[in-house]
């Protein structure tokens, strides 16, 4: 399984056809979960671990790798079910995401499927506030849990959720600035949603690219002008039923749409991304989750939005 990064080309392809692929995997029952190959670096056996005085609970240790320490989690422990059993027979799903590297401990690692966003679904209603779902989908009649690795990292690592004070300009901002955030992760809307209240920014929440869709295209067909309504548009990548690519695609394709500022925001990281971000229109790219980043893009932006509307 170390290799399974070797074909990027063709899973970048992917990512620009509402397509991607999953790594499945078990934790600690027969159910099976899934993680997006883009976000993983290796998956190994798990190597000997050097445990760290007074970290949090889930984290097993520290491995080395190559010349790196990276932290090892129990992924099991993280979303509420048993520890795994800590031995040769788990594997480390090395993962990067919001700019940092670390290993998800799992049970066993089962296969890479290939299929489309809009095959994935948002969670079942009633899984309530507290789930660590962001997302299912069938194959072969059995459901694939896609777990909210955004909430995972925010309670294990944690980081600061607000921009800093000395960065903040609250003149760039008027009380009718309004922007469209569109993430599946209710950790990350209500991140970036957070950056926004800074400096007053009012924020409509969606949870995928359909809905963003099909909101935007409800408006215009009620006659309203989308850069009038939004001053930008902030989008995750990876989401069921219709991706931020997908998503940015039909925004720039559209002559009603295709003025609008768009941000994707992704805890997807590479060389990819910029590649992708230009084939697809998009305006910017940028990295999870960096509070004074998100800050400056959306200062920086307001800045140009009030001198092309005054």
């Amino acid at each position: 399984m170390a290799g399974v990064l070797d074909g990027v080309d063709q899973r970048t392809k992917l990512a620009g056809h509402n397509r991607f692929e999953l790594l499945l995997f078990k934790l600690v029952s027969k159910q099976r979960f899934g993680i997006n190959v883009f976000k993983v670096q290796e998956v190994i056996q798990c190597p000997p671990l050097t445990q760290i005085p007074n970290s949090h609970s889930v984290i097993c240790g520290v491995a080395h790798l190559r010349g790196k320490t990276i932290p090892v989690l129990d992924l099991s422990m993280a979303i509420g079910m048993r520890p795994l059993v800590r031995d040769a027979g788990c594997y480390v799903i090395v993962t990067e995401y919001n700019r940092s590297i670390q290993g998800f401990l799992v049970g066993s690692v089962d296969r890479i499927i290939n299929i489309g966003w809009e095959q994935v679904k948002a969670p079942p209603t009633g899984t309530g506030k507290e789930s660590y779902l962001t997302a299912v989908t069938e194959i072969d009649g059995e459901l694939i849990e896609v777990i909210d690795v955004e909430k995972v990292m925010k309670e294990v690592i944690g980081g600061r959720e607000e921009a800093s004070a000395e960065i903040i300009d609250m003149e760039v901002t008027s009380k009718n600035d309004h922007i469209l955030v569109v993430d599946d992760s209710s950790v990350a809307r209500n991140q970036v949603k957070r950056v926004c209240q800074q400096i007053g920014i009012e924020c409509t929440l969606l949870k995928d690219g359909q809905e963003a869709w099909d909101h935007l295209n409800a408006l215009v067909a009620d006659g309203i002008d989308i850069q009038d309504k939004y001053s930008m548009i902030i989008s995750d990548v990876e989401m069921p039923r219709m991706d931020g690519y997908t998503l940015a695609t039909k925004i720039k394709a559209d002559p009603n749409m295709k003025k609008i500022y768009l941000i994707l925001h992704t805890s997807l990281s590479g060389v990819f991304n910029t590649s992708m971000v230009q084939k697809v229109g998009a305006n910017e790219f940028l990295a999870k989750f960096d509070p004074d980043s998100l800050m400056n893009s959306i200062q920086h932006q307001l800045k140009l939005y009030h001198a092309a509307h005054s």
